[in-house]
């Protein structure tokens, strides 16, 4: 029986959509690495029960990281993005964490850049506050080890692609490094990266998507959590695609989830068909809720998945949107050289 709510929410499901797509599928992703991190940081001594934890977030880990303090006892204090809504505000109140959000701002590179600038003048004014550096410390990978085995376990790990967005890297990342981990012998397990354009972290910060950047999975700043080198190829998907995925996602297979899973979605589609002798798992990070009217309202707008398809690229100067697709083969951060 679990012990809190969080442990619950934590816990995805496995759901098999066809012979070879598997959907994981989170209620909020976020709170398995939260609540691991803080767990790790009572046990080593590096906080205390009572405690200030503090970070930023565009949503999903503002409400891991107030449960997992519920959970253990701290207080928490999260600088938020123009994108936290209504419903998360009144949660976050409620379960006793403070909240400031940055002015309503058009453009999420540059709101994501203000909470960082935030963050340390927060810091500088209370250096007791533990920042948990969720884009930057790995004690958030911790989280996904059991659910790499239990991924395991389900589908034998052999031939397995894993796809989802990058973000801040501690969730593919993580389940990449500990199912080729495995005591019994590396698996043969492919990592697939989810990046929106504009993104900085796999180098596709020169082309801009009108609508928006997907929040959660790219990024305006380089993460030190993304270990570049697990990656072994990267889509880059437009929010007209991501929305085509959702929406085709919940008509297809009933299931409701944010506009990155829409993404992840549609490039596990595309790796499955090209790699007919494996199984392909796509993350679904959260639920669709918070994007009913931004998305699932626009369903009329929504292109069928079958007329949509990669751009095959060799380099991101070849990048365009709605959608394409580039061999990353596992190199480090430094990108590959584009094509000239």
């Amino acid at each position: 029986m679990d012990q809190h709510i969080a442990e619950a929410i934590g816990r995805p499901d496995l759901i098999r959509l066809d012979d070879r797509l598997v959907c994981l599928r989170f209620e909020t992703m976020k709170v398995v690495s939260a609540l691991a991190a803080v767990r790790h940081l009572l046990d080593t001594g590096a906080v205390r029960r009572g405690d200030t934890l503090l970070d930023s977030s565009s949503g999903i880990y503002a409400y891991a990281l107030a449960l997992a303090c519920h959970r253990h006892g701290m207080r928490c204090h999260i600088v938020g993005s123009t994108t936290v809504d209504h419903t998360l505000r009144i949660q976050l109140a409620v379960l006793g964490a403070t909240l400031e959000q940055m002015e309503p701002c058009s453009d999420l590179k540059l709101d994501q850049k203000r909470r960082v600038e935030r963050i340390h003048e927060i810091l500088a004014a209370h250096p007791e506050y533990h920042w948990m550096r969720q884009y930057h410390d790995d004690i958030h990978y911790f989280g996904y080890r059991e659910i790499a085995d239990r991924i395991r376990e389900a589908t034998g790990g052999e031939r397995l692609t894993v796809v989802g967005g990058v973000g801040s890297g501690a969730s593919t990342g993580a389940l990449a490094r500990y199912l080729r981990g495995a005591a019994n012998g590396p698996a043969d397990v492919e990592l697939v990266g989810v990046q929106p354009y504009g993104s900085v972290t796999f180098g596709a910060e020169h082309v801009s998507d009108p609508e928006i950047i997907i929040a959660g999975i790219g990024s305006s700043i380089p993460f030190g959590n993304v270990a570049h080198e697990l990656y072994d190829t990267l889509h880059w998907i437009s929010f007209q695609a991501a929305l085509a995925g959702s929406i085709d996602l919940l008509r297809r297979h009933a299931v409701f989830a944010g506009l990155s899973t829409g993404a992840g979605y549609l490039a596990a589609r595309h790796e499955r068909e090209h790699s007919p002798e494996r199984t392909v798992l796509f993350l679904a990070a959260d639920t669709g809720h918070r994007y009913v009217d931004t998305v699932y309202a626009r369903h009329h707008e929504a292109a069928r998945i079958a007329d949509l398809a990669p751009r095959e690229v060799s380099g991101q100067s070849e990048l365009a949107l709605p959608w394409s697709r580039m061999h990353w083969n596992r190199a480090p951060a430094a990108a590959p050289s584009p094509a000239s």
